[in-house]
């Protein structure tokens, strides 16, 4: 049977990507949205773009943009290093990339620069990197870089009344818009949980892989979560962004 599994942030940790592909046994039947964030952090980022721009070629997939991937890709165009960046996560990047030739960077650029920056399913469920701001959706924000930068939908869910419902007068009119919505970019683990949320109808997959955490992975009919292990024990000589 066939599944859609929404994968949160990886920051560079292809050995905890592939531990929870394959933890939650993903076959060719799966459907794989990515919340973005696949740089900055540990230092396979190039190897993991690989392994996605192949994963593509044999997979139904789904690759939303985050921020830190918009980052790069200036980086790649531009060469500029925004200091910034560079503290948060960039300066891996940048060394990960000494070393690989032209050729494979201009395959890496082309995969950024055609990420999507959300989709929206057949069952009325969005999929982006942050959330949007716009009382009509994301489609109608001014500023197209607002959803994988926004962190005012998630902070509004956090903040909410957990008894409210939707035929609530007070209840954010941005939530009544999607059935449901799926986000990264900012970790639970900042509040202490190193799984997957839900609130309202919001689950934020970001369970800090970029720091202390796993990288974590939800089939959106069930709500089964798989993880990879925390992902700093997998790259024990390094420091990540911590």
């Amino acid at each position: 049977m066939s599944r859609t599994l929404v994968i949160g942030d990886i920051h560079g940790g292809f050995k905890a990507l592939i531990q929870v592909l394959d933890r939650a046994k993903v076959t060719s039947q799966d459907q794989l949205i990515f919340l973005g964030d696949y740089v900055d952090g540990w230092s396979e980022t190039p190897e993991l773009l690989s392994y996605l721009i192949q994963l593509k070629e044999e997979r139904d997939c789904i690759f939303i943009r985050g921020n830190h991937d918009d980052l790069v890709l200036d980086w790649f165009k531009t060469g500029n290093s925004n200091p910034k960046w560079l503290q948060h996560g960039g300066d891996s990047t940048m060394k990960a990339y000494e070393t690989v030739n032209p050729t494979l960077k201009n395959l890496h650029q082309r995969f950024l620069e055609n990420l999507t920056n959300y989709h929206i399913d057949s069952k009325n469920r969005l999929f982006l990197h942050a959330g949007f701001a716009n009382m009509h959706g994301p489609a109608s924000e001014f500023h197209a870089n607002t959803v994988y930068w926004d962190r005012t939908l998630w902070e509004m869910v956090l903040a909410m009344d957990t008894s409210l419902t939707p035929s609530d007068h007070i209840y954010p009119d941005r939530l009544k818009l999607f059935n449901e919505i799926y986000i990264g970019h900012t970790p639970t683990t900042r509040i202490g949980e190193t799984k997957p949320m839900n609130l309202a109808n919001l689950w934020n997959i970001d369970t800090g892989a970029a720091f202390k955490g796993p990288i974590s992975l939800v089939d959106i009919e069930s709500k089964q979560v798989w993880q990879s292990d925390p992902v700093h024990e997998l790259y024990p000589q390094e420091t990540g962004r911590n």
